[in-house]
């Protein structure tokens, strides 16, 4: 059976954590900044875990992720 190909656009968005979570930046966070307050530019700048709802979805563009 040949490899399967992970998507590339994908592997640049996510990464996964030691104990096997996988990590994403947050939404928002490009552009209108001056509208946003300084507490939610600061809580964008964390990043976020991918949720349990989404999860399969990722791990079929990352087959490779180590998840």
């Amino acid at each position: 059976m040949p490899k399967m190909k992970t998507n590339r656009a994908a592997a640049k968005r996510f990464r996964a954590t030691a104990s096997g979570k996988v990590r994403r930046n947050k939404a928002y966070a490009r552009h209108i900044m001056t509208t946003k307050t300084t507490k939610q530019k600061r809580g964008l700048r964390q990043p976020d875990q991918v949720s349990s709802a989404n999860l399969k979805a990722v791990k079929k563009l990352l087959p490779y992720l180590g998840i």
